[in-house]
């Protein structure tokens, strides 16, 4: 194939990718059943009428905030200094340690989202260095940490790892990994984005979690649904260098309420509902399973097996455009959407996508998720299955 055919099939490949996308988010907006609703699926109207619900959550006749005045304070005195990305806390907050230790090397997994998703943030911006411990589909080892060959200021833990399919380690291994990072002197972040919901799986209070760490990071509208921001956790003097640093870096919005007020929001109604979240969705893996093999395909995964999180991955051994396809004109004609993500190729003849399970997701029983598997299966090429 010559060049200029290449580049007219990628062109060709991107358009389909993108009319297949339009159709996905109309199918998933109108279909009467999915497992999550989020608020980037909405208009602008319905996004500003979150805004109202916080009527309950904080007074609205007080004056709107300054430069994180008013309410910005009051969600800070609730959770944590506030950011508006992640992506720019976690840069500030290692290279605040940095500095403390005089050592910018920062220790974390190839998976981690500042190592895949922030175009090298931390070394381009941050002047930070990344050691990659594994790329293993799981969170270091002890071991893997005490016996690294290099010297490292810092390190960074994702929890749970998005990546590698939500995953979160023991109780235990968290805590020897804890410990071994603490018998080399280094300091511990955790990059909390999703950490949230981790308390069903390790079994503990989010204050005795977070409380292994030195710092922590943990987003407003991943898991909370707020149109935005974060929040970064630690000692009162690495707080008040990271605000400083949150100033140098663009951080110091001139008002920030919505955001803020849709964060409020997410603390309020969110929160107290994801340990509801993830154990319905360990229902929904198993019924995920057992449909796949009621269907007869040849082989399926979800993973991991039993969901860490109220998010997991399944598996399939088609071509992501075919199971994009068949998910969407599932949705189309039966208008329930069983897969309402992308999928992403994991392999040769492998397709990977995530499911997300919110509120909406609590309505499924095990038995209207295996008839819609059934469904999707149904879709699928005869020559393919």
């Amino acid at each position: 194939m010559t060049e200029t055919a290449q580049r007219d099939e990628q062109a060709a490949q991107e358009d389909r990718d993108a009319g297949l996308r339009e159709r996905r988010l109309a199918a998933h907006r109108s279909a009467r059943r999915v497992f999550a609703r989020f608020g980037f699926h909405r208009t602008l109207r319905e996004r500003l009428a979150v805004l109202a619900e916080a009527d309950g959550v904080h007074d609205l006749d007080q004056l709107s905030d300054v430069y994180g005045d008013g309410v910005v304070e009051a969600l800070e005195a609730k959770v944590a200094a506030f950011f508006p990305t992640g992506t720019m806390a976690q840069q500030v907050a290692l290279r605040c340690w940095a500095g403390r230790t005089g050592n910018p090397a920062v220790a974390l997994h190839a998976l981690s989202h500042p190592e895949v998703h922030e175009r090298n943030a931390f070394s381009e911006v941050g002047g930070l260095r990344t050691l990659r411990l594994t790329s293993e589909p799981r969170l270091p080892t002890a071991a893997e940490v005490r016996d690294f060959e290099e010297p490292f200021g810092a390190l960074m833990l994702e929890l749970p790892l998005r990546d590698a399919g939500f995953v979160l380690p023991t109780w235990e291994e968290l805590t020897e990994v804890v410990q071994a990072a603490r018998d080399r002197d280094a300091v511990v972040h955790f990059d909390g984005a999703r950490l949230w919901e981790s308390t069903v799986h390790f079994g503990r209070p989010l204050e005795e979690i977070a409380g292994l760490a030195d710092s922590v990071y943990v987003s407003f509208y991943k898991s909370l649904e707020a149109f935005g921001g974060a929040a970064l956790a630690g000692p009162g003097e690495l707080v008040e260098e990271a605000k400083a640093w949150r100033h140098r870096y663009g951080g110091m919005v001139f008002q920030q309420f919505p955001t803020v007020l849709s964060a409020l929001v997410g603390l309020d109604r969110e929160l107290p509902r994801l340990p509801e979240y993830v154990l319905h969705a360990r229902v929904v893996a198993a019924a995920l399973r057992e449909g796949f093999a009621a269907a007869g395909v040849p082989w399926a995964r979800v993973h991991p097996e039993v969901p860490h999180t109220h998010d997991f991955q399944v598996w399939l051994p088609y071509e992501p455009d075919v199971l994009g396809e068949a998910a969407v004109r599932t949705a189309e004609e039966t208008g329930v959407m069983l897969f309402g993500s992308a999928w992403d190729r994991g392999g040769p003849g492998l397709a990977l996508t995530e499911v997300h399970l919110r509120a909406a997701g609590t309505e499924w029983t095990a038995e209207e998720v295996k008839a819609a598997v059934a469904e999707f299966v149904a879709r699928l090429p005869e020559q393919v299955r």
